[in-house]
């Protein structure tokens, strides 16, 4: 493709063998009236996945090409690259784990940019699919926009957006996510980026489809590795609320990031690691003494314990 098309298909990909076909081919399955290229950021991963992603862009030489190198260089990095050898006016995500259902997503996407010059970013609704049980649920019915509600809860999936590439550049150019190594995901600070800095709109059409694994980072198993994730959400948008809102969201960001790994814990973990979190958070934030939420929670996890070890 010697012109630069309008939209670029950013994919990374590591160990996706069993998925990666499904994803691809959910992008060349795309109707559009402009151009589309794939890129697909391969980091050396040890099943089959390179050989997939060699096989497409020999096959499609004009719509698919594959970012890698000889030895493995991160999920941050390989992301960064990826995005970097884009070259449409448009970025789109999805990861090689995740697929696209509707044949003109990115047609309708691109339409409302291209109507709506002070629109940065756009996203639409996306389903959930379970891996373990092969079931479907819908996302959030509820979806966000502006940037003091994203900061308490983010309602962007990555594979239903649809973004200007200047202003993703201009992303990685301001925030420098490679230097917040704490930082477990790429994603969420771009989108809470662009909703301070730009407009942002909804689709309420469905177009995607999120792949959700038994062990990931985002989703695992290990109760304390969510915890940590979660966490790290919550400490990105405190960082946001510091340097691009006002800070007035800091309690309510930390009552949060509380509450919900209070929640994790009262379901899992013993009831000493669960108070070691209660005490930890309201020595960082003493007003969450007053909150009634967590001691609900403990008498709730009691009352469970309790059920469980009667039970013959």
């Amino acid at each position: 493709m010697s012109t630069p098309p309008l939209v670029s298909v950013c994919m990374t990909a590591y160990n996706h063998e069993p998925y990666l076909r499904q994803a691809i081919e959910s992008v060349l399955a795309q109707v559009t009236s402009f151009g589309v290229e794939l890129v697909l950021g391969e980091d050396c991963s040890s099943d089959a996945t390179a050989a997939i992603c060699r096989e497409y862009a020999g096959r499609y030489p004009d719509r698919v090409r594959l970012v890698t190198s000889d030895a493995n260089v991160g999920w941050r990095a390989n992301y960064r690259r990826t995005f970097d050898a884009c070259r449409g006016k448009y970025v789109a995500y999805c990861d090689g784990d995740d697929w696209w259902d509707d044949p003109l997503k990115l047609q309708t996407q691109a339409d409302l940019l291209e109507s709506d010059p002070s629109c940065g970013m756009c996203f639409t609704r996306a389903k959930n699919y379970y891996q373990d049980t092969d079931a479907f649920t819908p996302d959030e019915e509820v979806h966000f926009t502006d940037f003091d509600r994203l900061l308490l809860r983010l309602t962007v999936c990555n594979c239903a957006t649809l973004a200007r590439r200047e202003l993703i550049a201009r992303y990685y150019d301001e925030v420098h996510p490679e230097r917040h190594p704490e930082w477990m995901t790429d994603d969420a600070p771009m989108w809470l980026w662009f909703a301070a800095c730009s407009k942002v709109r909804f689709i309420p059409v469905f177009t995607a489809v999120h792949r959700r694994l038994s062990v990931s980072v985002s989703h695992n198993t290990d109760y304390r590795k969510r915890i940590a994730f979660c966490d790290s959400l919550m400490d990105i948008s405190l960082w946001f609320d510091t340097h691009y809102g006002t800070g007035r969201n800091r309690l309510r960001i930390r009552h949060r990031r509380s509450t919900v790994a209070l929640w994790v814990l009262s379901f899992h973990g013993s009831a000493g690691e669960y108070l070691a979190r209660w005490r930890r958070d309201v020595k960082q934030t003493p007003l969450l003494f007053f909150s009634p939420y967590p001691a609900g929670l403990l008498v709730k996890k009691v009352l469970f314990r309790r059920q469980k070890t009667k039970k013959p």
